[in-house]
């Protein structure tokens, strides 16, 4: 959280605000233990949350941060104070004596951590200092004890608020210095709080996610509390993430974000198919999660046709391969009892050839408790990247041309539309002028222009390429050719005739519909 704020800190001088609040979209998917494969099964995880928090910039510190917080939760909200307890990091002999002054705590309940939990850095220099968190304590009839206890990982004493002091910087390794201007950062998770001031020890309870869960069971008619819960707890929760991704202009892809969502999204499938849904159904959910929270989140009402329009889409494509997919799984672990082990190329094959990310591989198996060689899947890849680049070197093609071998390998696949539409949104994933990557393309400039999905047909069996345009707000340009460089790589020979096409800029992509039909009969006749 404090990364976004580095401009206010931790200079002397004065910074444009001396302490803020901010309530942040959150998907941490693409490294995150937990998330967002153990989504659906413990009671917090989430590929989407809603993080709260409260910053100060050199104004008030750890005194004055303790006090809002106890605060809040205590006089606001009418948290039980026996019910709280917190911890401090074990040499933070001022936040401890705060605690006891603020909010009255003895000392059993004021733990203090000698680890890293409790000490936030970001990264190996920089800013850094002591946490101390705020735990709920849920009852005695939920198993797990109080944090540093060797039953911490248990379910009844759950961190619901985390205090950051910012009060040092760590220059090198050895050597740590005091900030001139001390910050705070804090991050309460809203599902953790709500699900605490609704008297729900489980996040998926909460008034929000019965809503969607209720909507996944009528769409299906699978009971949500039954045998199949965890299905419709997944399933809610990726829409969550995807819908949010999709408005804040992600789209799916291989790579990058864009396969971030992807694995969110076909996660969510694979769960619908659980559940039993023969047609795609995922994207007729978005009504419900829009009605929920689209007054607190307009872009959600505004991009809603795009998120089912993408829903609907990645699913119907998913749909096809996910029966063969899951049954070439089936067939290959049919000797493997639990504690057995996947080979890596299988899991590449189901990766490459039928779509599965590995984690979703990863996901089928786990309730089988078998797990996959992910050095073997690895390995597979790399193998696959080098024969493409040995056939590609050994093509004849020259030096500039061998680039579109390295722009496939960062911009991934280009999803072909156009089978079912002349237009369609997408995502500008490289640019080519002159021989060379570039990120940009200006008014006046002709060059290659590759996006994440298209509708435009590349030259192919003797029939030319689409032509049409591309816009993007007040950008437009014309398409005159589309090519397929390598493989699957759709390139689109594009001349710019008014503002500027940048990497990462979101298009409206519109085939020149009656030149394609004369194309096409042209072709067939």
């Amino acid at each position: 959280r404090m990364l976004r704020f580095n401009a206010f800190s931790p200079g002397p001088g004065p910074g444009p605000h001396a302490a803020g609040l901010r309530s942040e979209k959150c998907v941490p998917a693409g490294g995150k233990p937990t998330a967002p494969e153990t989504v659906g099964y413990p009671a917090r995880p989430h590929a989407f949350f809603e993080m709260l928090g409260n910053f100060s910039f050199g104004d008030y510190f750890k005194e004055r941060a303790i006090e809002l917080a106890w605060n809040l939760l205590t006089r606001d909200y009418g948290l039980p104070r026996e019910k709280l307890l917190v911890t401090v990091f074990h040499t933070d002999d001022e936040a401890a004596g705060f605690w006891k002054k603020i909010a009255g705590l003895p000392d059993e309940k004021i733990i203090r951590i000698p680890t890293s939990d409790n000490f936030w850095a970001m990264g190996d220099t920089g800013p850094c200092g002591p946490c101390s968190e705020i735990f709920y304590d849920h009852g005695e009839g939920i198993p797990g004890g109080p944090p540093g206890s060797p039953e911490q990982d248990g379910d009844r004493f759950i961190e619901i608020w985390n205090l950051v002091f910012m009060q040092f910087e760590q220059v090198t390794k050895e050597e740590r210095i005091s900030l001139p201007k001390p910050s705070i950062d804090t991050g309460m998770g809203l599902e953790r709080l709500a699900a605490v001031l609704q008297h729900k020890h489980n996040n998926y309870d909460i008034d929000l996610f019965r809503a969607l869960i209720e909507a996944v069971a009528h769409e299906t008619g699978v009971d949500p509390d039954g045998a199949q819960a965890a299905s419709h707890k997944v399933i809610a929760d990726h829409l969550r993430a995807t819908s949010f991704l999709i408005a804040d202009g992600v789209l799916p892809s291989n790579e990058g974000r864009g396969y971030v969502l992807r694995r969110i999204m076909r996660r969510a499938m694979r769960h619908a198919h659980i559940l039993g849904a023969q047609d795609p159904m995922v994207y007729k959910l978005v009504p419900t999660l829009v009605h929920e929270m689209g007054d607190a989140y307009p872009e959600l009402v505004r991009a809603q046709p795009l998120i089912a329009e993408t829903l609907k889409l990645e699913e119907t494509r998913f749909k096809k391969t996910l029966g063969t997919g899951l049954k070439l799984l089936e067939d290959e672990t049919k000797g493997l009892s639990a504690g057995g082990t996947l080979k890596g190329e299988v899991a590449f094959k189901l990766y490459d050839t039928f779509g599965f990310p590995l984690d979703l591989t990863q996901d089928v198996l786990r309730a089988r408790d078998i797990a996959v060689d992910t050095a073997g899947f690895e390995k597979s890849m790399d193998e696959q990247r080098a024969k493409a680049r040995a056939a590609w070197a050994g093509s004849g093609e020259t030096a500039d041309q061998a680039i579109w071998f390295d722009v496939r390998q960062k911009a991934g696949a280009t999803e072909f539309l156009g089978y079912d539409t002349e237009r369609a949104e997408g995502q500008i994933k490289a640019i080519v002028f002159d021989g060379k990557e570039v990120s940009s393309l200006k008014a006046g400039q002709t060059g290659w222009v590759i996006a994440n999905q298209t509708p435009f047909y590349a030259e192919s069996g003797g029939q030319q390429g689409d032509q049409g345009r591309l816009v993007g707000g007040a950008n437009e340009a014309f398409v005159s050719d589309v090519q397929k460089m390598v493989g699957d790589l759709h390139a689109h020979h594009t001349r710019v005739e008014k503002g500027e096409l940048k990497v990462g800029d979101d298009l409206v992509m519109t085939v020149d519909a009656i030149r394609r039909a004369q194309l096409r009969a042209h072709h067939s006749a």
